[in-house]
């Protein structure tokens, strides 16, 4: 029951999806929050001893002892819920959303500045360390080089991946290199515009991330009319095939399905202890490389993607080695790191080298180098050729703990990491033996 001495904008909160706003005796703004619904959501917080409120501990029970007024804004959707409440935080940082955390520990999404942009989830310590202030509400000069937009921060970033996979139907816009031979899957399930096969015009295609990112501005009425706006041009061109599409992807915008949007995580621990820098969370971003060559020929890398214990294969990336000459393998991983380290891509929670001491060490040296922090294990086969050997450092008792949680996500990665390099290899060493004829 919430109190009768705390004012409540209208004097009830709706069973509706939104964000509310708690204040204190003075008007100041303490914290910001979404819900599915904004009065049980609310309600929450104030259950007796034994409930909620005891499992959350000291922080939420001095932040309800402050509240004086609930203010509150109603969203059609909990995805809109998602993108309000990250722009309202960004917009005035109340003190109980980043109390225990900081920017670093927020997730953000990015919109890429290419010749086809595509949105990234990255953590505000990978914004950090691009020199991009993620709280800034402009972004720099250099920061406008790698990215169009900076959005954020998010509170969890399961919900934002949500997010994205719900929006995709209506704006859909491509992961995939452009170039290729066979349109990619998410061409064929009409989640990727077709850049894979050269079907729209970077003009085009921008005009598609331009609706995207007024998604993420909060903006979803005037996406939907610039939709119809150009439904209706179709139809009149008689492009009938094109105002079907259009139709379907406003249709898509706004009957979005979003009950499971805010996780159980989200509902339960709004305050939830921040987990140190290091923590590797298994399901995350994991990268694993690999070097195949014979004899330093038509040498390779790989870095290979897995989230969720899943491989990304649109997040995959092929180098060819350019500074190395001979049979190498320390100083060709040296390289793709180096090559990697350098692209604003987000980091990994943790990076798998197939390998062992001497390429783990090489992969150390460029991130002290390059200052960067991003554990890594080395696999490398035993002395039997058998049997995994992890090389890692030991005494970080978190990685540590990471080995008996991940070893086979690890490995899986590993053997991608291996087949997609040996694949790339083949393909080089086909060609040269074409042109030797």
């Amino acid at each position: 029951m919430i109190p009768s001495s705390i004012q409540i904008k209208n004097g009830a909160l709706p069973d509706n999806p939104g964000v509310y706003f708690y204040f204190d005796k003075d008007g100041a703004l303490m914290y910001i929050g979404k819900a599915t619904s904004l009065r049980k959501r609310v309600a929450s917080y104030f259950k007796d001893e034994g409930g909620e409120g005891e499992k959350r501990g000291e922080r939420i029970a001095e932040l309800v002892s402050k509240i004086a007024r609930i203010d509150y804004v109603e969203t059609p959707t909990v995805i809109e819920a998602l993108v309000l409440e990250a722009n309202q935080i960004k917009v005035h940082v109340p003190p109980y959303n980043v109390l225990g955390r900081d920017d670093k520990s927020f997730n953000y999404l990015v919109v890429t500045n290419e010749d086809f942009p595509r949105p990234l989830l990255v953590r505000g310590l990978d914004l950090e360390r691009l020199g991009i202030n993620p709280f800034g509400a402009r972004l720099s000069a250099s920061a406008k080089k790698k990215f169009l937009a900076v959005f954020g921060p998010y509170t969890s970033g399961l919900s934002l991946k949500r997010a994205l996979s719900l929006v995709r139907p209506s704006i859909p816009w491509s992961t995939c290199e452009p170039g290729q031979k066979r349109p990619c899957f998410d061409r064929q399930i009409r989640k990727c515009p077709g850049v894979c096969v050269g079907e729209i015009s970077k003009s085009e295609y921008r005009k598609i991330i331009r609706k995207l990112m007024l998604f993420f501005e909060g903006k979803t009425t005037l996406i939907i009319r610039q939709l119809k706006r150009e439904m209706a041009v179709a139809a009149k061109n008689l492009e009938f095939e094109k105002a079907a599409m259009l139709r379907g992807q406003v249709f898509a915008l706004q009957h979005i399905r979003d009950v499971s949007l805010i996780t159980r995580e989200d509902v339960e621990l709004p305050f939830a202890p921040v987990a140190a820098e290091g923590y590797l969370n298994v399901n995350g971003r994991i990268e694993a490389y690999d070097i195949s060559n014979i004899s330093g020929t038509s040498a390779v890398g790989s870095m290979v993607v897995f989230e969720e214990g899943r491989p990304m294969k649109s997040e995959y990336r092929k180098f060819r080695i350019k500074t190395v000459k001979g049979a190498n393998d320390f100083a060709m991983m040296e390289e793709v790191l180096r090559r990697r380290l350098r692209r604003a891509w987000p980091l990994p929670v943790l990076m798998v080298i197939d390998g062992g001491e001497g390429q783990v060490s090489r992969v150390l040296a460029v991130m002290e180098e390059l200052n960067m922090r991003v554990p890594v294990v080395g696999i490398a086969k035993g002395f039997d050729r058998k049997q995994d050997r992890l090389v890692y450092d030991r005494s970080d008792q978190e990685l540590h703990r990471a080995m008996s949680r991940g070893k086979e996500i690890f490995q899986r990665a590993r053997d991608e990491a291996h087949r997609f390099a040996v694949s790339y290899h083949r393909n080089l060493r086909s060609k040269r033996s074409l042109y030797a004829k």
